[in-house]
């Protein structure tokens, strides 16, 4: 891994620690007490493990559930969270192409 690769992990984690910041005041209507020095390792092994967009996703998705929403909390526990994320995306998947074959047999039986 070049310097300029570590340069650009550095600032994506910096990135995805203001989106949970932003995040957080959203919901909380206050400003999270994290030490962004700190954070940025956590973000930094999110990062290597799912990828910087991922990342986002999963902590856009953390502040539509539970009531608490620590940083401590989401490291320890984004790999459920992107377990998560996925199964909601695939069964929607599935019953929208399950909607759309239902709405195709009730038009053929109207048809016949």
């Amino acid at each position: 891994m070049t310097a300029k690769d570590d340069k650009d992990k550095s600032r994506t984690a910096h990135i995805l620690l203001s989106t949970y910041e932003a995040e957080y005041k959203k919901r909380h209507k206050k400003k999270p007490i994290l030490n962004r020095y700190s954070a940025k390792w956590g973000m930094l092994d999110v990062i290597d493990s799912v990828g910087g967009e991922r990342a986002r996703e999963l902590i856009e998705y953390y502040f539509h559930t539970g009531s608490e929403h620590s940083i401590e909390f989401f490291y320890r526990n984004f790999d459920k969270l992107d377990v998560t994320l996925s199964q909601i995306r695939e069964d929607r998947r599935r019953r929208a192409k399950i909607l759309e074959e239902t709405r195709k047999m009730v038009e053929e039986a109207r048809n016949q």
